[in-house]
């Protein structure tokens, strides 16, 4: 064999998994579908919640902000403690955590403590997604295996949503709203079973030691900012306002300038300087925070407006993310043949087609219209996530894979922050101001139906007749006059991302 021939067989393709690295994957999307059918799940349990523990709107919101907060707070922590001590390891100790506060959130007896439940589950929650992604990293090497199966695993975050309302309709229609917590212990039993012989151990061959400082840093960071960001919606701009927004802002730089002088940084900020990264993970934050808040107002529209059972309500949404699914798996073939920066700013145009539909309505929309809505928002969104995950994955080197995980984790988790926190923050402002409490109410009952829709579903039920049907139609009104205006703000971070991803990706092939 001559010598160019030599050379030309010294580089092949990487190394293509067999049918043992599917089954690996297979077992890797359980902590996936869990977490998303969580998110999904929780948001039709949101009026039985409010009904039996009666919370303030400002507690309905910290209960469910809580846990993405802590999570999208640690994320980058546990991605780089994964890198370090071993992805499968972290994954099955974050397992076990989250089946045992499951349980405990199923029978919290008040919202304080569902909220700590919450935050708990946020912090083993933090140590499941950048393992199950960074794993993928290492066990699919081919690029264009592993572009398949991270649609896979976009496409299990949208087979989560689907499932999680269906699932949550039956359990909320014949249990309590416990219940969906415990859906959490038959998928983590599977899991445990599987994965120690299935799914390969990995971490950073040359890891550095554990920053605690920067640990905190990126604590200091997420949780003052969104409070600033809820306080604005709900109380106005001051000075407690500034003062948090100006205290996250400060921890952040102060994160980015100390992993700059760290030798082994917890978070390597060189990877922010690619524009296929970068653009990528804002792609991500605008698009989730958009589809989040989305679902925040859709499922109680659908149920304390509309006047829909739980089941009913998450039926009318399975068909748009069925097709979040699809999209996500149809992509990836497109994805290898089209550039980036045309075929995300397309797939998004759907999206904010989706929302731009319902903003037009100003929140007077039936079952058939946001269902359609929901349709065109899930092929948009399930196409684009699938490309700049991979994005995200394939600008980052193989033993950051966690890091770099935990990034695209992060802009998820933060996109379910500020999707709620913005969004529902203007639901609740708006609510607050539109709503007329009829005369006779005690102090408790003013207090309920003046914070949420719930509340006032639950307080017309102990009125007479005439009287609960005004609270009824008044609450209805209130909650759907901050529709409109959010279903706008959800189409410009629909339209923002795809500006972004025409600007950032055009040089990505």
């Amino acid at each position: 064999m001559t010598a160019s021939a030599t050379a030309s067989h010294s580089v092949v393709p990487p190394d293509r998994v067999g049918a043992r690295g599917w089954a690996a994957l297979a077992v890797l999307m359980l902590p996936v579908l869990l977490v998303s059918v969580d998110n999904t799940v929780l948001n039709f349990a949101l009026p039985a919640i409010s009904e039996d523990l009666t919370p303030s709107g400002t507690s309905l919101l910290w209960m469910i902000d809580i846990y993405p907060l802590v999570l999208a707070g640690l994320l980058v922590s546990m991605g780089s403690l994964g890198d370090r001590i071993g992805r499968k390891k972290l994954l099955l100790i974050g397992s076990a955590g989250f089946g045992i506060v499951s349980v405990v959130a199923a029978f919290a007896p008040s919202i304080e403590l569902l909220i700590a439940a919450r935050a708990a589950l946020g912090f083993f929650g933090a140590m499941l997604m950048p393992s199950t992604l960074s794993l993928i990293r290492s066990i699919f090497l081919n690029r264009e295996q592993r572009r398949l199966a991270i649609a896979v695993w976009a496409s299990g975050f949208a087979a989560g949503s689907a499932l999680g309302p269906v699932i949550g309709g039956i359990l909320l229609e014949n249990l309590w709203w416990g219940s969906v917590f415990l859906i959490a212990i038959p998928v983590l039993l599977p899991l445990f079973a599987l994965a120690p012989f299935l799914v390969p151990e990995s971490r950073d061959p040359h890891p550095g030691k554990l920053d605690v400082p920067s640990i905190l840093l990126s604590l200091v960071t997420m949780l003052p900012v969104v409070f600033g960001i809820k306080h604005i919606a709900t109380d106005g701009i001051d000075v407690i306002a500034i003062a948090a927004i100006a205290i996250g802002l400060t921890a952040g730089v102060l994160f980015v300038r100390r992993q700059g002088r760290l030798e082994t940084p917890m978070l390597d900020m060189a990877l922010f300087r690619q524009a296929s990264f970068s653009g990528a993970v804002l792609i991500n934050l605008l698009s989730v925070t958009a589809l989040v808040g989305g679902l925040f107002f859709v499922s109680q529209h659908l149920q304390l407006v509309l006047g829909l059972s739980p089941l009913e309500a998450g039926l009318a949404l399975v068909p748009g993310l069925v097709v979040m699914i699809i999209a996500g798996l149809v992509i990836v073939p497109i994805a290898a043949r089209v550039r980036p920066s045309v075929v995300v700013p397309s797939a998004l145009a759907f999206s904010a087609f989706g929302y731009g539909a319902i903003a037009i309505t100003g929140g007077d929309v039936d079952v058939l219209g946001i269902a359609l809505a929901f349709v065109a928002l899930g092929l948009g969104i399930g196409a684009a996530e699938t490309v700049s995950n991979e994005l995200i994955l394939a600008s980052a080197p193989a033993e950051k894979a966690g890091a770099a995980s935990a990034v695209s984790e992060t802009a998820y988790e933060l996109g379910a922050v500020l999707g709620t926190a913005i969004l529902g923050s203007i639901l609740t402002a708006s609510y607050r101001n539109n709503v007329v409490l009829p005369a006779g109410l005690d102090a408790e009952q003013q207090s309920a139906a003046g914070e949420t829709l719930g509340g006032a579903v639950s307080v017309a039920g102990e009125l007479p007749g005439p009287a609960g049907n005004a609270l009824l139609e008044s609450a209805r009104m209130a909650f759907d006059s901050g529709v409109g205006f959010a279903a706008w703000i959800g189409f410009a971070l629909i339209v923002a991302a795809g500006v972004v991803a025409g600007v950032a990706l055009r040089r990505v092939r």
